[in-house]
């Protein structure tokens, strides 16, 4: 009979047999002394990702789907089949450095009131990626596509660019590239909202974690390098446009456009009143 393992890593990938091998490789040092099961949902690679994966990690569970399911519907399978109480959703375009998610699952164990935490990402040359946001409004979307330095000021605030990013720190949330996620908050917030075929399905995980009373936490000790690929560099129209459908959705879900003003008094609202251990006295704004 198989022991229980303290955690699951998610891995989805689509096309990506150049990044899967320095991925996987990287998750032999992540978490020492835990027990960790590997799930792989491939999103109907041509190109031998899957060959690969069998060969680098025979022991990876390694789902295939026929065609591209989308980044919440594809994540949502290797949720289903996670048995252990933390699940870490993984980009494949990512180096885990070492001991990395112990911290995460360090820091998940000591603080129950947190349902998603996130590490810092950094970027190949080692400057931060902005992956602890303010909610995105339909302003910040307008500001980021201004030229040159035109709208600087405006995403220093959004993106938390003047804090810097190596403790501790409540967000309204932590990008999908690396979540980790307490599995019995999932239970209670419920699956990745497969309605979004590719972003911001994560904003909106993270938002209704924040609506039912758990908080998200970004964590700076733990660092995983981020290749940040650009898919949609690849396919531009089809998948901006699906990009721009998901952001017309979150928007739409959660009644808000303009400003997170509702949202914030709708989050202090449901930190009063939850059940969560401490997530009323240690609930507070990002902004």
């Amino acid at each position: 009979m198989k022991q229980p393992t303290d955690y699951t890593v998610i891995i989805l990938t689509w096309n990506s047999r150049q990044h899967v091998g320095p991925c996987l490789t990287s998750l032999r040092d992540a978490a020492p002394g835990r027990r960790g099961d590997v799930i792989v949902i491939d999103n109907g690679s041509t190109d031998g990702t899957a060959d690969a994966v069998r060969e680098l990690l025979p022991d990876a569970r390694l789902v295939q789907n026929q065609i591209n399911r989308g980044v919440a519907a594809a994540r949502n399978q290797g949720l289903a089949l996670a048995r252990s109480p933390v699940s870490i959703i993984l980009d494949v375009d990512t180096v885990v450095q070492p001991s990395a998610f112990a911290r995460l699952l360090d820091y998940l164990a000591a603080t129950p009131s947190v349902g998603v935490c996130g590490p810092r990402l950094v970027l190949p040359d080692q400057t931060i990626q902005a992956s602890c946001q303010l909610f995105p409004t339909v302003i910040d979307k307008i500001v980021r596509q201004l030229p040159g330095r035109l709208g600087e000021r405006w995403l220093r605030e959004v993106e938390l660019v003047d804090w810097d990013h190596t403790g501790l720190r409540d967000v309204d949330y932590v990008v999908g590239a690396c979540q980790a996620i307490r599995m019995s908050a999932l239970q209670s917030v419920g699956w990745l909202d497969e309605r979004i075929f590719y972003g911001p399905e994560d904003v909106d995980f993270c938002l209704r974690m924040r609506l039912h009373g758990w908080r998200v936490t970004y964590v700076g000790d733990a660092i995983v390098r981020h290749e940040c690929q650009r898919v949609t560099r690849r396919r531009l129209n089809a998948l901006t446009l699906r990009h721009i459908r998901g952001l017309a959705h979150l928007y739409r879900t959660h009644g808000y456009l303009f400003s997170r003003e509702p949202l914030y008094r709708r989050i202090e609202e449901a930190a009063a009143s939850s059940p969560v251990a401490g997530a009323t006295a240690r609930w507070e704004r990002a902004s």
